[in-house]
Parts: structure tokens; sequence; C-alpha cells
């Protein structure tokens, strides 16, 4: 039986958390009070602003609903474990649609995870071993959450920053986002040293460190962390045009396509072109356009259309047919 009445609450409102509705003779028996006491308490849940609704009937039920604000969620230890693995696994490889809320919520997370927990995570990452792409591009999930943090905090990040040639430096700038490509993990900060907006590659940060020292938000030269990115990219290396119509509406392909590959626009009644330049291999766009889920058709460069005629070719010679 649970006679402190805060510990009964958390316990009842994490019964309640899992989606399904609890017979308030079933909760009377979880926690050891009776059935007058569960009815008391679903009532102090209300009163905090926990939506917990009511069924009749002869054994009454309850269930948590969805409110105007998201309440704060109680997870037992197997739960808060098995969320942060999973989160940590995301992050660290730079899974397409594992963006910076979610690392975000990743860095919250540890932060509130005691200690016994946080040692059972360590010790089941460190037994782990994560099937990657093999181009060195995996990054360790708390330098992610140590940047989000800074990012999310206005705070002055200091990190060791490796170059593609090798070159090692050290840097003091103000984090501004986080951006995934889908393959890799992107810094878009404002570095103090150089007095200009930078991107960094996050595989090559190490020891990132916030100063402690607050920053005011600044205003990016372009209207997103991702555009920047993409435009950063662009002046660095060759690059080429695409052109790709596909078969349905501009706003249906934009919520598929990644912003940092480009902007759809409508050519009528579910028809849409995308017409960007990439310093993408055709090879990886190829891919990237077959995995969309929606008819295209390659306009421009040649390369792209033999790229997409190749592994069309190849995925039907593996299917046999």
């Amino acid at each position: 039986m649970t006679t402190d009445t805060p510990a009964r609450l958390l316990q009842l409102l994490s019964l309640l958390q899992t989606p399904r509705e609890w017979p308030g003779g079933e909760l009377a028996e979880r926690l050891g009070v009776s059935r007058r006491t569960v009815r008391r308490d679903i009532d102090r849940l209300r009163e905090l602003g926990y939506p917990v609704q009511a069924t009749k009937g002869s054994d009454g039920g309850y269930r948590l609903v969805a409110g105007k604000a998201m309440p704060p969620l109680v997870l037992d230890d197997e739960e808060a474990v098995a969320i942060a693995v999973g989160l940590r696994a995301g992050a660290g490889h730079a899974v397409e649609g594992v963006d910076e809320a979610s690392v975000r919520a990743l860095a919250k997370l540890e932060q509130v995870l005691p200690a016994r927990l946080r040692h059972r995570l360590s010790t089941l990452q460190a037994a782990t071993t994560p099937l990657t792409s093999g181009d060195g591009a995996s990054i360790a999930p708390e330098t992610l959450t140590v940047i989000a943090a800074a990012v999310a905090g206005r705070e002055r990040l200091r990190f060791s920053y490796r170059a593609g040639d090798g070159t090692g430096t050290r840097r003091l700038t103000e984090p501004y986002r986080l951006v995934s490509t889908g393959r890799r993990w992107y810094l878009v900060a404002y570095d103090l040293d150089r007095d200009d907006w930078r991107t960094f590659r996050v595989d090559r940060v190490h020891e990132p460190f916030p100063t402690g020292a607050r920053f005011a938000g600044r205003e990016l030269p372009t209207g997103s962390a991702a555009e920047y990115l993409r435009q950063s990219m662009y002046r660095r290396q060759e690059t080429y045009t695409f052109s790709v119509t596909f078969a349905e509406s501009a706003d249906a392909v934009a919520v598929r396509v990644p912003a940092w590959l480009g902007t759809p626009e409508p050519l009528g009644p579910g028809r849409c072109r995308l017409r960007a330049p990439t310093g993408d291999r055709v090879e990886w766009l190829a891919v990237r356009l077959a995995t969309l889920g929606v008819e295209f058709t390659v306009q421009e460069p040649a390369e792209l259309v033999d790229a997409v005629r190749e592994l069309g070719a190849r995925l039907t010679r593996a299917a046999g047919g």
C-alpha cells in the first residue's frame, strides 16, 4: 500500500499514461488503496491540469486524454532507458527525421536520469556495436546533447575542430542550430574569432565545452539554418543543377523533401518541379529521390538520368525480374 500521497499520485499518473482504460477497481488494487481514494486522487490530478476522463459503468473506468497542453511525462526505469537508447542510436548516426528537437529531448532526458539509470544506459551503449555505413560520420551522442543544450540556452560554445585536410583548430562560437542532412549532422554557428557565420560537421567536433557566457541572438544571413547550410556546402564544392518533375502537388512533395535539398514549385494540378543546385553524388541523389514514394521524372543532368536508370535496373534484378 502506498501511503505517501505524492508518490501515489506519480504512480497513478504513470499507469494512466499507458494508452488504455483503467477500471477503478484495478487502479485501487494496483495502488493498494480504496476506490474512494482513487477517485480523490483522480480529482487531484485534474486540479493539476491532467485531462483524466471517466467512463460510467459498474466499475467506472479512467483514461488520460489529449489536452490543450502536454502535462509532465512520468516514465518508469525501463521506459526511460529504452527512450534514451533509441534517441542515442538515431542521433549518433544522423538518421533522417531525428532532428534538433529530438536531440534536445535526449539532452533533457539524460539531464534528469538518476545516476543508476545513467550507468545502465552507458553500460548498454558500450556493449552495443551499431551497423554503420563506414563513412566515419558517426557521432558520440554526448557531443550532440552538449551542442543542443548550448543552442537552446544561447550559451557560447568552445570546441576543437578538425578540418577535412586534418588541420585542427580551437573555435569559440555562438551556436545557432543543428541540422541533419540524413547522412550527417552540421552545426550552424557564429564564429567569434573569424567574426562570421560558419558551418561545422559535428563528427569533426571534439570536446565541446559550454563556457557559461550567454549571448543575444544574431540574425542569420538566410531565412533558415537549412538554407544557409545548403548555400555554404555549394560554395565549398563543385555543384550541378538537377531538375525533376513529380506527379504530385508541390505541397505534398514539400513534406517529403528535406529543406536543404530545395523547394518544389507547382506546375499545375497534381504536378510540380524541383530544380536546385546540389553537390551530392548523382548515385546518392538517385536513391534519395527513389525513396520519396512519389512518381518522378528526371530532366537533367544526363548523369542523374543514367544513375536513376541504373538504380532501377539493379533493383529489378534484385527482385528476380
